[in-house]
């Protein structure tokens, strides 16, 4: 079977590379593909899932090799990487944009998006590929207006177990298009191109950012916390502890508010409640302005730096401030490095969430990574961020894809009606199996309820 690409397989030249080169975290897995399809086309990806299934083997998918579990890296399977193929265009007329999965969000597709005039929901790490990040989900920039960034996938080209190229959207395949807005690197096929809806650039982004010591916490995340529901859908408020504004001293929060707006009059009004700051004098800094996408994801791309480990995790939750705090506190005090950071991201109030696969949320999220550079603080580090996390997970209702390790900590990701539907969808579509489900840990349960207990006090 021929390729337009490369296919390296276990133990010829080029295979270490092909296999881990472009995962983005440090920490690689000790995990060996049988071999590495470098697709230059969809036609080397239908290639490559036939040649899956004449020899037997698994399939496993990379776009942007961001997953910090490098989820796509997997005993024996055959992996499609289709970082070569990157591809972008618009449709001024319908305002559909497409995008190959290996598209990096920040740095390709939102300049490319704002030469046209247009945005998209898009992430805040620059470097992440757009496959992952939708397939999980995609929290990204005006999330709060326009949702998950999976919500604007109008549909998709998808390569299905048998090899055949679909596109899958409301009219046709509309279950594949289901299960891709969601399933994460669960997902049955291999996708080889995004449409996505697209929106008017907004002209006038705004940021209001304060720097506070970490006493301040309990004030600072309770006025937050109250103010939440009724701020306007475009603003997004996240609270973030992190030793980057002044390396050698103990971490600071970071409360870092944007609002995507097309007048300043309009930043204005929408960021006017945080004018009214009770804890105004005890700032170490504030400052408010005009940013944009670009600025933003430079900063983003500051505090997650490349060469380094990292181990990430994260849940949603309906608690409160004066449930939080305590163990808020006790894990931001602990910030091990000048990268590390954790953050709380106001989402609510709620709304109805579309019919799709993803179907996990809550009133804020709270994420926490640990970056470093040296091998042997792994398990010092991994544990620090799950132990911290799991206490958290006690108040939470389940985690994000994009943020999770299941080889250390497994908790819901769907809810259970949608857990079914999707392994359903799977047993049609992939009935031998030829993708690779989630990386699991042995012995834990996937999309699992852990024992939710409600506390109160200080974290243990």
């Amino acid at each position: 079977m021929s390729f337009t690409g490369d296919i390296v397989w276990r133990g010829e030249p080029g295979y270490e590379e092909a296999r881990v080169g472009r995962v983005f975290n440090a920490r690689r897995p000790e995990r060996y593909p049988a071999a590495v399809l470098l697709a230059a086309s969809e036609d080397d990806v239908v290639a490559g899932v036939r040649l899956a299934r004449d020899r037997g083997l698994k399939v496993t998918v990379r776009a942007g090799g961001h997953s910090w579990a490098a989820w796509s890296v997997r005993d024996d399977a055959l992996l499609i990487d289709i970082g070569g193929m990157s591809e972008t265009t618009y449709d001024p007329e319908s305002g559909i944009a497409t995008a190959s999965p290996a598209v990096k969000g920040g740095a390709e597709l939102v300049p490319f998006l704002t030469s046209h005039g247009r945005a998209f929901p898009g992430g805040h790490c620059p470097s992440v590929g757009i496959g992952g990040f939708l397939l999980q989900g995609g929290q990204g920039w005006n999330g709060r207006k326009y949702g998950w960034a999976c919500e604007n996938v109008a549909a998709i080209d998808v390569v299905t177990a048998d090899g055949e190229l679909l596109r899958a959207d409301e009219e046709q395949n509309s279950d594949l298009l289901w299960a891709a807005r969601g399933a994460g690197p669960g997902f049955f096929g291999v996708v080889t191109r995004f449409h996505l809806r697209t929106y008017p650039l907004p002209r006038a982004m705004t940021h209001d950012t304060w720097m506070f010591e970490l006493s301040e916490l309990e004030l600072l995340l309770r006025w937050i916390d109250e103010l939440l529901p009724s701020f306007d859908r475009v603003v997004e408020p996240v609270i973030a502890a992190t030793r980057l504004p002044r390396p050698e001293g103990p971490p600071v929060l970071l409360l870092h508010t944007t609002a995507m707006c097309d007048t300043t009059e309009e930043a204005d009004r929408v960021l006017a409640p945080l004018r009214a700051c009770p804890i105004a004098d005890r700032a170490v800094a504030h400052e408010t302005g005009l940013t944009t996408v670009e600025q933003e994801n430079e900063a983003q791309a500051a505090q997650n730096p490349e060469n380094h480990r990292y181990a990430v995790d994260c849940t949603w939750t309906d608690a409160r401030a004066n449930e939080l705090v305590p163990h808020l506190r006790a894990l931001w005090s602990e910030l091990p490095t000048e990268h590390s950071f954790s953050i709380w991201y106001g989402w609510a109030p709620s709304r109805p969430l579309p019919d799709m696969a993803f179907s996990v949320e809550g009133r804020a999220y709270i994420a926490t990574y640990a970056i470093w550079t040296d091998p042997a603080d792994d398990e010092r580090h991994r544990s620090w961020v799950v132990d911290h996390t799991a206490r958290l997970a006690a108040l939470g209702k389940g985690v994000y894809l994009g943020d999770t390790d299941f080889t250390r900590r497994a908790d819901r990701f769907l809810a259970p009606e949608n857990f079914r539907r999707l392994e359903e969808i799977r047993a049609r579509r992939d009935p031998e199996g030829r993708f690779c489900s989630y990386l699991i840990a042995d012995g834990a349960e996937l999309n699992a309820e852990p024992d939710r207990r409600r506390r109160t006090g200080s974290a243990p």
